[in-house]
């Protein structure tokens, strides 16, 4: 059983985060929980790296002195697994935003999309969807763009371990990537398309593992609150 102590001293949890919430909301759920159990005033937590609203899966939340392990964490590999669409891009690249073009897929076959992963392997440029939370002049891209705004937004380099088509049910693809820190699969999704000769937008995503963490091992935030409220016991 979790003393007060081992939270404030340092915590490493594993929590699943639900589709439709932020990761703030899942920190938030879990801070509640803790401080409500041991009637706390103040204690430190945080996540090792954001998941968008739209993607479910693992986030590692670091509590007390554990905080300052989050830089470290978050430089770790990174496992996901998603869905594909192509045929239609947003300006999201995700479903966060509406279709905005639609382009032909019927001359798209099964080695087409097997040999373009092939390009994606290795240290590759990316460039960050417009909705995302880098900052560029102290203001973050994703203001930009619900303001109308265009910004110039800079390529970057990213490694891609692993792209692995994993199913092809047209215009639906199911994917698994291992990559580095920084990699955004809504481009990866997005170029993806570009290079099939067509558009494609990321219609699924869930974070499986970083380094040695994996999701199977990961609680729901709910389920988290329920274990600490509940009398006597705590994860």
């Amino acid at each position: 059983m979790k003393t007060k102590e081992d939270f404030l001293s340092g915590e490493l949890l594993c929590i699943d985060k639900p589709l439709n919430w932020t990761s703030f909301q899942a920190v938030n759920a879990i801070k509640w929980a803790i401080r409500k159990k041991f009637d706390l005033k103040k204690i430190k937590v945080g996540h090792a790296g954001t998941l968008d609203p739209l993607a479910t899966g693992l986030l590692l939340i670091c509590t007390g002195k554990f905080t300052k392990k989050i830089s470290e964490l978050q430089g770790q590999t990174k496992e996901y697994t998603g869905t594909i669409t192509l045929g239609a891009t947003t300006p999201s690249y995700d479903l966060e935003t509406e279709i905005d073009q639609t382009f032909p897929t019927a001359h798209i076959g099964p080695e087409d999309i097997y040999g373009a992963t092939r390009q994606f392997i290795g240290e590759i440029e990316q460039k960050p969807p417009v909705f995302s939370a880098l900052k560029k002049n102290g203001k973050r891209l994703y203001q930009y763009a619900r303001e109308g705004e265009t910004v110039e937004i800079v390529t970057r380099k990213v490694v891609i371990y692993e792209f692995e088509i994993t199913s092809i049910n047209m215009p639906q693809l199911t994917f698994r990537v291992v990559c580095g820190k920084g990699t955004y699969i809504r481009s990866l999704a997005h170029d993806f398309g570009k290079a099939l000769h067509s558009g494609a937008h990321l219609s699924g995503l869930r974070r499986t593992k970083i380094g040695d963490y994996n999701v199977d091992k990961a609680l729901a935030p709910l389920d988290f609150e329920k274990i600490m409220l509940a009398k006597g016991s705590s994860p």
